[in-house]
C-alpha cells in the first residue's frame, strides 16, 4: 500500500473513529447541548484539523502550497457551512425536534453528508482534470449563486413541510403518527413506520446536498487535489455540528454574516473565471481576502446590530402547534 493510498485509509478509519467515539461516548446520553459545551467542541475539531494539515506539512508530504491550498479550503468550507446551520435551525423549530436530540439528527446526517461529498468530489475533480473549461462554468455558477444570495430577502425560504424530500417522502413511506423520542423507526399498528424525526433526517440530508453543489465547486476553486478538496470539507464538516449550537446561539448577534458568505462565493467564482486570461490570485492573498471578509463582517455586525427584533428560529415559541401527522394545526 503506497502513502497516498495509506493516508486515504488511515484519514477515513480515523473519522469513523472519533464520530463512534463522539456519539457512544462523549454524547451517548441525550441532551441539550450547551452554548459552553459547543464552542468547547467546536475548538478541539478546529485543534484536530489544523493538528492534520501540520503534520503533513511537517512530514513533507505537503509542500507550503498544498497546506495553504487546504487551509484556504478549510475555511471556506467552515463559511459556507454557516448559511447551511440557518436552515437546519429553521428546519428544527418548523418540525419541533427537542434540544436534546439536535446533535443526534445531525450525527446521522453528517455520516451520510461524507458519502455525498465523498462521490461529489472524486467525480468533481476527475471531471475538471479532464475538462478543464468546467473550472468556468463552475466560477460563473458561485458568481450567480452568490448574485442571488445579494438580493434574497429574509424569510424567502420555503416551508420545509412543503418540500419535494418530505412529501415524495410521505407518499413513499409509512409515517408514524407521533414522534418516539429520538427513534427514526417504530412499529406502529403491527406495521414498521418511520417517525416524523426520521422525515427531519432526510430534510437535513437534501440540505446539505444543495449546499455541497456550491460549497464543492468553491473548494474546487482553490484545489483540484481530490485528496486536499475532501479532506478539508470533511474536517469542516465534522465541526458542523458544535458550531451548529454556538450559530443558534449567536445567529442574530452576526446578521451581517450572510453578506460576507455571498461575497466570499463571488470572490471565489471570479477568480475561477479571470482564470481564463492566465490571471492567478495567489493562494495566500486568497486566504487574506477571505479571512479579511469572515472578520470584517463579525465587526461590522457587533457595530451595527440588528435594528428589528425578529424571532430567532429555533426558539420554542417560533413554530406552531402540530398535530400527530406533523401539519400545522
Amino acid at each position: 500500500m503506497n502513502t497516498h493510498v495509506a493516508l486515504w485509509v488511515g484519514f477515513n478509519l480515523f473519522v469513523l473513529a472519533m464520530l463512534a467515539l463522539d456519539l457512544g461516548l462523549f454524547h451517548r446520553e441525550e441532551h441539550e447541548v450547551t452554548p459552553r459545551e459547543a464552542a468547547t467542541w467546536t475548538g478541539v475539531w478546529i485543534t484536530i484539523s489544523l493538528l492534520f494539515c501540520g503534520g503533513l506539512r511537517f512530514t513533507g508530504y505537503w509542500n507550503q502550497e498544498q497546506s495553504l491550498q487546504w487551509l484556504t479550503a478549510y475555511v471556506v468550507e467552515y463559511a459556507l457551512s454557516v448559511d447551511n446551520l440557518f436552515v437546519f435551525l429553521m428546519v428544527f423549530a418548523f418540525f419541533r425536534v427537542p434540544r436534546q436530540v439536535q446533535h443526534r439528527v445531525l450525527f446521522w446526517g453528517i455520516l451520510g453528508a461524507f458519502v455525498m461529498r465523498a462521490v461529489l468530489i472524486v467525480t468533481g475533480a476527475a471531471l475538471v482534470s479532464r475538462f478543464h473549461w468546467l473550472i468556468y462554468l463552475f466560477g460563473a455558477f458561485l458568481v450567480f449563486t452568490a448574485v442571488k444570495m445579494a438580493f434574497a430577502k429574509d424569510g424567502e425560504e420555503a416551508e420545509p413541510e412543503q418540500s419535494l424530500v418530505v412529501k415524495v417522502a410521505r407518499r413513499l413511506l409509512p409515517v408514524a403518527r407521533q414522534d418516539e423520542g429520538s427513534r427514526f423507526f417504530v412499529r406502529e399498528d403491527g406495521q414498521r413506520k418511520v417517525t416524523p424525526l426520521f422525515l427531519v433526517l432526510l430534510v437535513v440530508e437534501a440540505t446539505d446536498l444543495l449546499f455541497a453543489l456550491d460549497s464543492i465547486p468553491a473548494v474546487l476553486g482553490i484545489s483540484q487535489d481530490p485528496f486536499i478538496v475532501y479532506t478539508s470539507n470533511v474536517c469542516a464538516i465534522l465541526g458542523l455540528r458544535s458550531l451548529f449550537f454556538v450559530v443558534a446561539s449567536l445567529m442574530e448577534k452576526f446578521h451581517l454574516l450572510k453578506v460576507g458568505l455571498g461575497i466570499i462565493l463571488g470572490f471565489v467564482g471570479l477568480k475561477m473565471l479571470i482564470t481564463f486570461f492566465d490571471i492567478h490570485i495567489p493562494i495566500g492573498l486568497s486566504l487574506g481576502i477571505i479571512a479579511g471578509v469572515l472578520v470584517g463582517c463579525i465587526v461590522a455586525s457587533l457595530i451595527w446590530p440588528k435594528m428589528a427584533e425578529q424571532a430567532v428560529p429555533g426558539a420554542p415559541e417560533a413554530p406552531p402547534e402540530r398535530d400527530r401527522e406533523g401539519t400545522p394545526s
